[in-house]
């Protein structure tokens, strides 16, 4: 059965610059696949690419196959690089949503944040009345468990924490149950006991939707928190890809290896600096 997202030779150009060279991912249906590396390194130029929303600044070539409904079971999905706009307004979010990195300029903070969770929902569904597309986003917004959400419908981003924020992102991603969930540095601006709640959250909500999930991160211990396979990035290339645990245990590439040295544990000698992420 072919891949829910097959990526061949994705390049993508910004002038002169190549932030992506030549990479191949493949994302199976409920998989959760890890994309990690340091910052620069193409991750989110990667998912960007994906939604279709790298602007006409960024030259992109290569292929990113996708199976919808109509090419499911099929030997090639169809080609979101050769797609109109307006096939790619309507993937995005129904099939394909994203979670973006800081939450507080994600969200509009002259808009309360029931009305865009309901938004995100309306934008599907125009057919839905405002008292159905509420009753949905409320919903939405008691799944990724923020406290009293029916009254809280109408406040607005700056009346929550940081945290919440998250979630409320992640209702907003997940309210049309989409197939493929990218979710780019989605715990980097909260403080460690927030993040594990986050990615605990997003672990229970992937096996409750069987969702596909594209997991980006800079930090590879997040990354093996969430993903059964990880893929590195360096420079804008996949320098190593395997399963998750093989990967942190055992890893095979320089760039890896120098990864997880730079990662401080109980036993690191305080008194002496950290690895140095090699160069080449």
């Amino acid at each position: 059965m072919a891949a829910l997202l097959d990526i061949r030779d994705l390049r993508v150009r910004f002038g002169p610059e190549e932030a992506v060279r030549g990479n191949c991912l493949q994302l199976q249906e409920g998989e959760v696949l890890g994309l990690v590396g340091e910052s620069g390194s193409g991750k989110s130029a990667t998912a960007l690419a994906i939604m279709g929303l790298l602007g006409t600044a960024a030259q992109v070539t290569g292929q990113i196959l996708w199976q919808n409904e109509t090419s499911r079971n099929s030997a090639a999905g169809v080609d979101l690089l050769q797609q109109s706009p307006e096939f790619l307004r309507r993937l995005r979010g129904q099939q394909i949503a994203m979670i973006f990195q800081e939450p507080m300029t994600a969200l509009n903070p002259v808009m309360s944040i029931g009305r865009q969770v309901a938004e995100s929902a309306e934008a599907h569904a125009p057919s839905w009345t405002g008292r159905e597309s509420k009753r949905r986003a409320i919903a939405a917004l008691e799944a990724v468990s923020i406290p009293d959400a029916a009254n809280r419908y109408g406040d607005y981003p700056h009346q929550f924490s940081g945290g919440q924020r998250q979630r409320i992102l992640i209702a907003m991603a997940l309210i049309n149950k989409p197939r493929l969930l990218i979710a780019d540095e989605p715990t980097t601006a909260l403080d460690v006991t927030v993040q594990a709640q986050v990615l605990e959250l997003l672990k229970d909500l992937q096996k409750q939707h069987g969702l596909a999930m594209l997991f980006i991160s800079h930090d590879l211990a997040v990354v093996g928190e969430v993903a059964s396979r990880v893929a590195v990035m360096r420079a804008g290339e996949i320098v190593e890809t395997g399963p998750s645990r093989q990967l942190l245990t055992t890893p095979e590439h320089p760039y890896t290896k120098s990864l997880l040295a730079a990662v401080p544990t109980l036993r690191t000698d305080r008194n002496r600096p950290l690895a140095m992420v090699v160069s080449s």
